[in-house]
């Protein structure tokens, strides 16, 4: 059994779709199970950030196979959870992707071999799965569970892509078997995509509220559950209006609004690091950020745009983040730019500037 990327009925939407061998008797009983990491658009501007399925039920000793099935990056982390599973251990604090040098991946610590074996007691981590500029990560990585056990996965990606593993004991009966999840993970893909799609409508009305400045959208995405196990995140990484006329004199304001990853409004030279703005990038005091531009081949990034981690009771107040980035336009011309994190998936935009 495998997930292969196909184009259904409906065109502009691109998912992984489950090409099933002859079903058996083993079926019930198999020692790797199949699962998926994303879906997409056609056009991959439809993201669905999520393990497909969300929740497993397997034997103890079983191990689990998840699959890249989108053009964006993710990461299979098992971190060490808190009391009482395991007694005595205290729970791992989420880690960043990168560390103080972008590329270099901080994992939990590191990456661990794809096979390794998760009990709760020392955390697992593939890495990053897929294609990331010059970093080229495997397309699948597998996890064995050698104690029955509730564990969640996480994606260091994206902080709101989570899932469970049940391990139960091999004398107990498995509710589900890999049919099931194969279509589990196609009617959730499948959801997913075409909730992101549907997000085109919110980012353009929040354009036209009024205001100073003209207004683009520099993506939106929500945080949804299904299967009633984890987050998953259904995001349109596009820029919205993809372009804009402007007069001189104009300033623009872009706008994030994704709960869950951030993005770059970024023109000319890209950066090493797409997280710190640009020198010419300066705060202002409603705690946006803010450049000017002259001519259609000046660079100026506004660094990483992302919304404050949500609040969470006994733990502390978590600062505002940056999500508007303003740019003055003072000559005439075509300004192009992109995210620096997701251009790859399209995420591109212009200005277009009159006297």
């Amino acid at each position: 059994m495998y997930y292969s990327q196909k184009t259904t009925r409906n065109p502009a939407i691109l998912i992984a779709v489950i090409l099933l061998a002859p079903t058996t008797a083993n079926t019930l009983y198999a020692k790797e199970w199949q699962g998926w990491l994303g879906a997409q658009s056609r056009y991959l501007g439809s993201q669905a950030l999520a393990f497909l399925p969300n929740q497993f039920w397997i034997h103890a000793n079983d191990s689990i196979r998840w699959t890249i099935a989108s053009t964006e990056i993710h990461t299979v982390t098992f971190l060490i959870p808190p009391p009482p599973s395991p007694p005595g251990q205290l729970g791992q604090v989420r880690p960043p992707l990168f560390g103080p040098v972008w590329d270099v991946q901080v994992g939990c610590p590191g990456v661990t071999p794809d096979g390794s074996s998760f009990d709760g007691t020392k955390c697992v981590n593939s890495g990053i799965i897929g294609a990331f500029d010059t970093i080229v990560g495997p397309q699948s990585y597998s996890v064995r569970f050698p104690t029955p056990g509730n564990f969640k996965v996480v994606c260091l990606v994206h902080a709101d892509m989570t899932g469970a593993i049940h391990v139960l004991n091999s004398s107990e009966t498995l509710p589900y078997d890999q049919d099931f999840y194969n279509r589990e993970a196609q009617t959730d893909g499948t959801a997913l995509v075409a909730e992101a799609s549907g997000l085109a409508g919110r980012g353009v009305a929040e354009n036209n509220d009024g205001g100073p400045y003209a207004k683009v959208t520099a993506a939106v995405a929500k945080i949804t559950t299904r299967s009633g196990a984890g987050s998953q995140t259904p995001s349109l990484v596009r820029f919205l209006p993809q372009v804009i006329v402007i007069r001189v004199g104009d300033t623009v304001e872009w706008t994030s609004l994704d709960a869950s990853i951030g993005h770059t409004v970024t023109f000319g030279t890209e950066p090493a690091d797409p997280r710190p703005p640009s020198a010419n990038v300066l705060p202002t005091s409603d705690g946006a950020r803010q450049a000017m531009i002259s001519l259609p081949t000046d660079s100026a990034h506004s660094g990483l745009l992302l919304a404050a981690s949500q609040d969470r009771p006994n733990l502390g107040v978590s600062a505002l983040g940056v999500t508007r980035f303003r740019v003055t336009f003072k000559s005439p011309g075509t300004f192009n730019y992109i995210c620096a994190l997701h251009d790859n998936l399209g995420m591109k935009g212009t200005v277009i500037v009159h006297q």
